[in-house]
């Protein structure tokens, strides 16, 4: 029997560890600030675009999901920007996701990646179980479903990353037949849920969702009493489902599947039918996600099953698709090779949004702005319009390095001025620029751009001009030039954009 005096010695260490640790705790801030972004409101959509859009390998993986067979029946055309993988997958999927990769990145240790990843792919599989249940319901509280279920296994996942030994001992004792729980007091001295609890309100989680991740008592259970209680069952449920999914492909026929409908059935309101429903669509779910974030699996338990059916040939195709679309080949500037093949699938997911009548001119302007940022290899983009009370044009959605801080300082007066951004609105001009830093343009840039943006080289202005009248400039900069220019396929299809910016602009 293990001395008590040394397991609280040890369940102290690790509280304090995992509740003050500081690269924890900015794991937590991090986490923290995007589980705060509410599903509902339009600015924390445009907000997880530009937390996707600062990691380029997070981006990447985002549209590599949003473009496998599971998505792709939802759109006609591929998947290049961020705001269009947004409302393919949904802002829950896309920020579960950036979720589970802070995770990925801030936890995975090389010794010991493989239990990290299975965890953080159980995690992903319950947080889809919690995701559906809170659909089925037609509740409100889909995103703390979500999250919590995401979450439930995180004391797992701390132990599993940090003290390893401690993960490896805890699991040998379940393997001899003694429950999670006991195993790990008698090796930690606390349950793996009350390690849980205790790092969530140390990175100020809500209190809801601290409750939630809670486990309930063994036994059937009745239909719950109140939202709390609810979120529980579904936390619990999804916890237990995601076990037995990346274990068994016909799971609900299992002794552990009409042991998990008999616990749950009646509370949640699953019958046979449904479960299996569930257990079908979060197996193919988990299976696109896994691969779209490089966690597969080289354990049997879940990748190398012999009963789990290969990766069908269409969805390596759709893969290979986006792959094709996603080039890393670029010039030395920083321009995609395939600038044009990015900047059509633009113009047509742009099209398809317009002719729609469905999406919101805010909306339009995000994907618009994304196109050209990503197609064109831009390391900063804002889009200024007109603000007839101060007369000035300002910056009202920018993009890329240090966005929000050069937000607030990129506007510039109405009024003429023998300047790059005045000659561009005032001959209706779009401008590539290959180097700034020429002579001749270095002394058309006026001295606010100077100072904000010093190493801006290579630099494409675009009027957005109605008629007569000046709506506004979209700009977008890299650091270093761009011999490439631009060519007459792609100047064509960034009027077509400019043009559904200036329509999309004229409706806000």
């Amino acid at each position: 029997m293990p001395d008590p005096r040394e397991t609280a010695q040890t369940r102290a260490r690790l509280i304090h560890t995992f509740s003050k640790d500081g690269d924890l705790l900015s794991l937590g801030v991090a986490v923290g600030r995007v589980v705060q972004l509410a599903s509902s409101d339009d600015e924390a959509t445009r907000n997880l675009t530009y937390y996707v859009l600062a990691d380029v390998a997070l981006t990447q993986k985002i549209l590599r999901i949003a473009n496998t067979v599971f998505y792709r029946s939802v759109a006609n055309t591929p998947i290049t920007t961020v705001s269009r993988a947004i409302f393919v997958l949904g802002f829950d999927t896309v920020r579960t996701t950036a979720l589970a990769l802070l995770l990925v990145d801030n936890l995975a240790n090389a010794k010991h990646a493989e239990d990290v990843r299975r965890e953080i792919v159980e995690a992903l599989c319950a947080s889809m179980f919690g995701r559906e249940l809170a659909r089925q319901g037609h509740t409100s509280s889909t995103e703390e479903a979500t999250i919590a279920s995401l979450f439930g296994n995180l004391g797992r996942l701390l132990i599993a990353s940090h003290e390893h030994e401690y993960y490896q001992r805890i699991n040998d004792r379940v393997m001899q037949g003694v429950n999670l729980t006991q195993s790990a007091l008698q090796v930690i001295g606390c349950s793996y849920d009350f390690l849980t609890s205790t790092v969530l309100r140390a990175w100020n989680f809500p209190e809801i969702i601290v409750h939630g991740v809670e486990r309930l008592a063994p036994g059937d259970l009745h239909a719950p009493r109140n939202r709390e209680e609810w979120l529980r069952q579904v936390v619990s449920f999804s916890a237990d489902a995601a076990k037995l999914v990346l274990q068994t492909k016909d799971a609900v026929s299992t002794a552990a599947g009409r042991a998990l409908l008999r616990r749950y059935g009646a509370a949640l309101q699953i019958d046979e039918e449904r479960l299996g429903e569930l257990f079908a669509l979060v197996g193919k779910e988990i299976d696109q996600v896994v691969q779209g974030l490089n966690l597969v699996l080289a354990n049997k338990d879940v990748d190398s099953k012999p009963d789990r059916a290969p990766m069908p040939s269409a969805l390596k195709l759709a893969m290979l698709d986006i792959h094709t679309i996603n080039t890393n080949e670029r010039y030395d500037s920083g321009k995609p090779i395939n600038a044009r093949d990015l900047l059509l699938a633009g113009v047509q997911v742009a099209t398809q949004m317009m002719a729609s009548g469905k999406s919101k001119p805010s909306e339009l302007v995000t994907l618009v702005a994304e196109t050209l940022y990503n197609s064109l290899g831009f390391r900063f983009v804002s889009l200024c319009v007109i603000d007839s009370r101060s007369n000035q044009f300002r910056t009202i959605l920018a993009m890329g390095e240090k966005h929000a801080e050069r937000q607030a300082r990129f506007s510039f007066p109405a009024a003429y001025a023998n300047d790059i951004f005045h000659l561009a609105l005032e001959n209706q001009a779009e401008l590539m620029i290959e180097d700034a830093h020429q002579s001749s343009i270095r002394n058309l840039m006026p001295e606010w751009h100077r100072n904000l943006l010093p190493d801006a080289r290579s630099i494409m202005l675009l009027p957005l001009v109605q008629g007569k009248r000046e709506l506004g400039v979209f700009y977008g900069d890299r650091t270093t030039p761009a011999p490439e220019g631009i060519t007459s396929d792609e100047a064509a299809l960034i009027k077509i954009l400019v043009g559904q910016m200036i329509t999309a602009i004229h409706l806000r």
